[in-house]
């Protein structure tokens, strides 16, 4: 299919413009960049090839003009439009970690965690100590597996927070699937977590589950109450 043939509404720069560059996925975002496709191949289909060739979206990263243009379709304009993009992101990246990110919504968190988590093959289970500002003082992964309250210690987690100073905590984790949907088990480790910053008087402000470039928050689905 050429991008022609996709109706306008679905097109990826129509999308970003109507939805926002966050629910594109990383085809779309790619395409974007390339802009055309070639003769033989829409420019959907050229992306995605990309994609392949670079096993994951991270290894572009560390990627030359002359393997970008090792793919076929790629041409030196193609490359630098790409390679040109992938400074930008890793000089955002740079200054972002120079402050502290600050934390005001589920949107924040997410965002601070997308792009690690979401092509994770497996559960991670990570969590940001944050001090009285909101700011991330750590982020540390906890375990690695299927959630199951009885894996999720609260007291390995608040020690932690004690020893970072935090005055509050955000729990999150990825569904490989990419659906972030909320699995009793998801549902019921939050609840021990909260009952014990309750305790402690560590907040657990949320607990985001991270899908295929989209997220929940059990604190806005009322699971914290």
């Amino acid at each position: 299919m050429m991008i022609r043939d996709v109706h306008i509404a679905d097109r990826p720069r129509e999308r970003l413009i109507r939805q926002g560059a966050a629910s594109l996925s990383n085809q779309e975002l790619v395409a974007i960049l390339l802009r055309t496709g070639t003769r033989e191949e829409s420019v959907l289909m050229l992306a995605n090839r990309i994609l392949k060739t670079f096993d994951k979206i991270q290894d572009l990263r560390d990627a030359t003009v002359e393997e970008m243009m090792a793919v076929k379709g790629i041409g030196q304009a193609k490359a630098v439009q790409i390679l040109a993009a992938v400074e930008i992101g890793k000089r955002l990246y740079q200054k972002h970690s120079e402050g502290r990110y600050v934390i005001r919504s589920p949107e924040d968190a997410a965002a601070y965690l997308m792009t690690d988590m979401s092509s994770l093959l497996q559960e991670h289970f990570v969590v940001l100590f944050l001090n009285v500002k909101n700011e991330v003082l750590h982020k540390q992964t906890i375990f690695i597996g299927s959630l199951n309250s009885s894996i999720v210690h609260p007291r390995e987690i608040y020690r932690e927070a004690v020893k970072r100073s935090a005055a509050s905590i955000i729990a999150a984790h990825n569904h490989p699937s990419g659906n972030p949907a909320p699995s009793p088990e998801d549902i019921e480790v939050t609840k021990r977590l909260v009952e014990a910053g309750s305790i402690i008087g560590i907040d657990l402000l949320d607990h985001v589950i991270i899908g295929d470039h989209k997220f929940i928050s059990l604190k806005e689905k009322g699971y914290m109450n």
